[in-house]
């Protein structure tokens, strides 16, 4: 395996139209990294630049110590596994599975000249049976690749790029045609081949919960930028933007506009007709008279039995039941909110409620620019 390396990269297609650029970008060896963002944020674009499909305008690109800019794509020593499994429907499991580790060594060659190394084929035999197990395809091996499921035609391409053992693994949302059970059967299939392969890995995914769960670190992009690169806990307890802050996270984090005020030295957040008591958070003084937007997150909205400072009485919008949870939107004035609360007690619409906000967690960010301004006090989970 290697690490992976990107420094100033950019890549503008002809007409001016920016795919990415300046991403900075380290992978080390061994390590699992998700780019996550919505269509159009340049997460496939940078997968296809890594892998030597497009070149990069502007910047470097190391694989190891190799600066790899004009390097041809089968010289790279990466594997690439597609949205749809791209399978040869002649050749069996077996076939497909060692297709590319054979044509690498020859061995191809070879037989169309009745010139086979004996030694070389057990060794591609041994190493396509031990993905085969790994990937819990070695009762398939002989089937062709219309008899299988679609998580089993999955696995066979995921497994064509193990048997290569390559310095880099690029994944471009290998689970997103798979249907929601099976897609969750897959990500715990991909965490433990991780955690025993210990290969370089980028998983390119659009679904915010599955970056989450796979990655150790999680790069957020929108317009072909980067818009922050930590830990997945990091980024939903820190994000660094409104964008970040709203795009992890389900259901998203909660964004009001409002106004920090101080009056006989009582704290409030407000806006119009609606305020909330900040006597929690003596560190927003320095925010006051300024437009703001206050972020939280809907777990930490609930429910409350009379009105206290932080309480605010919301009418019952929306009640979406979800099994183990329920999804209320709560509207007072020109504040909407979305809680996620528990079945019981039972909610309906049109009532009035009680709301606490816990606002030790909440954060505060700049309406003009997006950026962060002041995050919420601790870490879940520290």
């Amino acid at each position: 395996m290697a690490k992976l390396i990107l420094e100033q990269v950019g890549k503008t297609y002809p007409g001016g139209v920016e795919a990415v650029r300046d991403i900075n970008l380290r992978v080390d060896d061994g390590e699992l990294v998700a780019l996550v963002g919505p269509s159009g944020s340049g997460k496939t674009s940078l997968l296809r630049l890594i892998a030597g499909l497009e070149t990069p305008t502007t910047g470097t690109l190391r694989i190891g110590d190799k600066i790899v800019n004009d390097v041809q794509p089968y010289r790279r020593d990466v594997a690439m596994v597609f949205q749809r499994p791209a399978l040869y429907p002649h050749l069996s499991v077996r076939a497909n599975l060692g297709f590319r580790w054979t044509l690498r060594r020859g061995n191809f060659w070879r037989r169309w000249l009745g010139r086979r190394n004996q030694e070389e084929d057990e060794k591609a035999e041994e190493r396509i049976v031990r993905v085969a197990r790994q990937l819990g395809l070695e009762n398939v091996l002989e089937r062709q690749p219309e008899t299988l499921s679609g998580g089993q035609q999955q696995r066979v391409a995921l497994g064509r790029a193990l048997v290569r053992r390559p310095a880099v693994f690029l994944l471009d949302e290998p689970l997103s045609n798979l249907d929601a059970r099976l897609r969750l059967e897959m990500r715990r299939e991909l965490h433990l081949l991780h955690r025993r392969l210990r290969a370089t890995m980028i998983y390119v995914t659009h679904d915010q919960d599955e970056a989450m769960a796979l990655g150790e670190r999680v790069v957020v992009l929108d317009q072909g930028v980067v818009r922050q690169a930590d830990r997945p806990q990091a980024l939903y307890d820190r994000p660094t933007d409104r964008f970040v802050a709203g795009f992890l996270g389900w259901p998203p984090m909660n964004l009001l506009d409002g106004e920090l005020i101080e009056e006989g030295g009582r704290l409030s957040y407000r806006d119009r007709d609606v305020s909330l008591v900040a006597s929690d958070r003596p560190d927003w003084r320095t925010f006051t008279g300024r437009p703001l937007l206050l972020g939280i997150r809907p777990e930490d909205v609930g429910l409350a039995k009379r009105s206290e400072d932080g309480r605010l009485h919301m009418d019952v919008c929306v009640v979406e039941r979800l099994g183990p949870v329920r999804l209320v939107t709560l509207a007072a004035a020109s504040w909407v909110v979305t809680v996620r609360l528990a079945p019981s007690p039972v909610l309906n619409e049109g009532e009035k409620v009680f709301t606490a906000f816990d606002l030790t967690r909440a954060h505060l960010f700049d309406p003009a620019t997006g950026r962060a301004l002041c995050h919420g006090l601790g870490e879940r989970g520290a």
